[in-house]
This record gives structure tokens, sequence and C-alpha cells, in this order.
């Protein structure tokens, strides 16, 4: 039994959904989503709530319902509210810094790193070391960041390289302070 599926979904005011051909298009104020659904899938929408309806109880289509469910809530959520990832640079002399609608990235490596964003996608260097990516498509956004993270991941020893607003980076002691503190 899926109980995500069975959650309701709230349209908040100026959201429009409509249905055609198993698409599922989601419009406000941010802008247009659409969804695919899977087969005997469909969606009822009535007095302000959206629901994913299954036609029948197989098992593709049991799995498929919550998130079905999942990706219509995020729609919904990209196009009234949006979603936004920050990522923070550390480092001495790492930085980075918005050429047009690119990022460029100085981080360690002989030469600057640029990052295209995906479409739909924006990215904002708030200062030298602070990152945001904006966009309706929770895919799309979570994508970039991680593009852009991968660029340099941090590392466990000095702890330098690119992270997510929030990680914490599980730091190793070196080779040189463990043979000192155990003798």
């Amino acid at each position: 039994m899926s109980r995500i599926g069975l959650k309701p979904v709230v349209l908040p005011s100026g959201v429009t959904v409509a249905e055609a051909n198993g698409v599922v298009t989601v419009k406000g104020a941010k802008g247009e989503l659409s969804v695919v659904l899977p087969k005997d899938m469909s969606v009822e929408v009535k007095d302000g709530v959206m629901r994913v309806i299954r036609a029948n109880e197989d098992a593709k289509t049991v799995m498929f319902h919550g998130t079905a469910r999942a990706n219509l809530a995020n729609a919904v959520k990209g196009v009234s509210e949006g979603f936004s990832k920050e990522l923070e640079i550390s480092g001495i002399g790492y930085r980075c810094q918005n050429r047009g609608k690119n990022l460029v990235l100085w981080v360690g490596f002989s030469h600057e790193v640029v990052v295209e964003p995906l479409e739909g996608v924006k990215i904002t260097a708030k200062d030298e070391t602070h990152i945001l990516v904006e966009g309706i498509d929770k895919q799309k956004v979570g994508q970039t960041a991680a593009i852009i993270r991968d660029t340099k991941r941090p590392e466990p020893y000095g702890g330098k390289g690119i992270k997510y607003k929030g990680e914490v980076i599980l730091r190793k002691e070196g080779k040189r302070a463990a043979a000192t503190g155990k003798k």
C-alpha cells in the first residue's frame, strides 16, 4: 500500500493543473512544468486539492503511485515557490565569480573551471565563497548543484573544496599526527 501516493496535494492560489494524454501540466506564478504520469494513473482536481488515482492494483502501478504523486507535488511547489540550494567554498585562494549566466571557479587547478547552468536554472555568486542555485525544477537545481560540487569535492584532511551549506565533512587525522600521538 502506497502511503505517499494516497496523500492529497494542496494547490496554492494561482496554480492550475491540466492533464492531457498522460502528461500533467502545472502552471504557476514562476513558470510552467510538465510531468509524465505512468500508465494506468490519472489526476483528479477537486476543491483546490489534487489526488493521483491509480486504475488497478498491479504491482508496477502500486510501485509508481508514490513516485508520481511526489513528482507532481514537486512541480506544484516549484511553480509556486521555487527551489534553491546553497554551496560554500572553503580553501585558501578558492573563489567563484559570475560571468554572464555561467559560474567561474578557481579551486586549486592550473585553470579556471566554467560551469554552465542547466536550462531553467540560475546560478548566483553571492560573494566569493557562497553560491546560490535557483530554479523551478527540483531535479535540475539539484543536478546543477551536484555538478558544481563535483568540480572540487571537499577533502577530509584539510576540508578544502565545495560543499553544500550545512553539510558536515568528517575530518580525518593525518599520518603525521597519528604517528606522534601513539608511542
